[in-house]
């Protein structure tokens, strides 16, 4: 297989089975806040402090976040499915409307919704964004963020939701 041949069903499933965290990221642009449902937040540097995340061509918020100067990332926990499934609805209502019945507050960075009971909030500012196919890259410094202590991370795997319940790993001496 040549790398311009396109990806068989089983490449595509092979990548489905990489398990990421589901968050909803959201902005304030002219008094009006926007959001929307991302499964592929991941830590990109440690110095600087970077994360990346792909949002489809399609999406109403690309350009909206790609004209912003910051925005917020609400991690969800394992109770917050029907959270990312509104988020991710291409139907719900615009603007201040699809926050409606969702607790939330400023980000006192970006001034955009954080999500309540959320695993953690983290804000961003933007910093580079990379053409990916039918996807947009976007890398953003993280200037702020909290966390809670607890609770267990909403997961998407396989192409669907999980409400995972992790269990730590104890860690082992190596013997080589």
């Amino acid at each position: 297989m040549s790398s311009s041949d396109p990806p068989d069903a089983a490449h595509r499933a092979a990548v489905r089975r990489v398990a990421t965290g589901v968050a909803v990221l959201t902005v304030e642009l002219a008094s009006t806040p926007h959001g929307v449902t991302v499964s592929s937040l991941t830590a990109v540097s440690r110095d600087p402090l970077l994360v990346g995340f792909c949002l489809h061509r399609s999406s109403s918020c690309l350009e909206i976040v790609k004209s912003c100067r910051g925005f917020a990332v609400s991690v969800l926990n394992a109770t917050q499915t029907t959270t990312a499934r509104w988020f991710a609805d291409p139907c719900r209502p615009r603007g201040r409307a699809q926050f409606d019945g969702f607790g939330w507050q400023p980000d006192p960075v970006s001034g955009a919704p954080v999500l309540a009971d959320s695993l953690a909030w983290i804000s961003c500012r933007p910093v580079a964004n990379i053409d990916a196919g039918d996807h947009e890259l976007l890398l953003a410094e993280v200037v702020g963020g909290s966390t809670r202590d607890d609770g267990q991370p909403l997961l998407s795997f396989a192409g669907q939701i999980h409400e995972a319940n992790l269990r730590a790993v104890p860690a082992r001496a190596t013997t080589r």
